[in-house]
C-alpha cells in the first residue's frame, strides 16, 4: 500500500505541471474563441474562422503591451492601480506580482541582468543571486562607498527576496539565464538525484 502512494504520489507530481499548464491554456483558448464570437458574430453571420479567437486573444496583448508603453497610458495605469497599491493584504500581492513581471519585461534602456555567486571572505557559504545594479554612485548619501553591486537574492517557494549591496569582489559571475536562476530558486533548487562524480 505504501509502495501504491509514493507511485501515486510521483505520478501526481509529475503530471500536476502540465495539467496546470494546459487547462490555463484551455481557459484562454475558449475564453479567446467566446470573445471573438460574441463580437464578430454581429458583423460576419454564421461565418467563422476556427483559431480567429486565438488570434485576436494575441493582438490583443500585443496592442496593451503597446499601450503600456506610451507614457500617458502608464500614468492612467498608476490611476488604476491605486486601490491595489493601498489595500493592505491585496498590495503585498499585487507589488509582489508586479515587481517579479516588470524584472523580466523588456527594456532597451536596462542593463542586462547577471547571474553571479556571491561569496562573502572568510564563510564557504554561497549564494546565488543577480546583479541588478552595477553601479552605486547615483544612490543617495549613507550608502558605503567603494566599488560595489546589488545584487538581489530571491528566496524558495514564494515570489520574493532581498536585495543586498556588497562589494564587488564579492560576487563571481557564473553560465546561467535569470529565468534557469529564478525557476530553481522557486523550489529551492530542488532536482532529481544525481550519482556522485568520481
Amino acid at each position: 500500500m505504501k509502495l501504491i502512494s509514493q507511485y501515486f504520489i510521483r505520478g501526481l507530481l509529475a503530471a500536476l505541471p502540465l495539467g496546470v499548464t494546459l487547462y490555463l491554456l484551455y481557459l484562454f483558448l475558449t475564453g479567446t474563441e467566446e470573445f471573438a464570437m460574441w463580437w464578430l458574430r454581429p458583423l460576419l453571420g454564421d461565418f467563422y474562422l476556427p483559431g480567429l479567437g486565438l488570434a485576436i486573444g494575441i493582438g490583443i496583448i500585443v496592442l496593451l503591451g503597446f499601450l503600456i508603453s506610451q507614457p500617458r497610458v502608464r500614468r492612467l495605469l498608476s490611476f488604476i492601480e491605486l486601490p491595489f497599491t493601498n489595500l493592505p493584504v491585496v498590495k503585498s500581492i499585487y507589488s509582489s506580482l508586479k515587481n517579479f513581471a516588470d524584472y523580466f519585461t523588456p527594456n532597451s534602456t536596462q542593463v542586462a541582468q547577471q547571474v553571479v555567486i556571491l561569496r562573502m571572505p572568510g564563510q564557504e557559504l554561497e549564494i546565488v543571486g543577480l546583479i541588478t545594479r552595477q553601479n552605486l554612485a547615483s544612490l543617495p548619501q549613507g550608502f558605503m562607498p567603494g566599488d560595489r553591486v546589488a545584487v538581489y537574492l530571491p528566496m524558495g517557494y514564494m515570489i520574493g527576496g532581498y536585495t543586498v549591496f556588497v562589494p564587488r569582489a564579492w560576487v563571481t559571475p557564473i553560465d546561467m539565464s535569470v529565468e534557469e536562476v529564478m525557476r530553481s530558486s522557486l523550489f529551492a533548487w530542488m532536482a532529481r538525484n544525481e550519482p556522485p562524480q568520481s
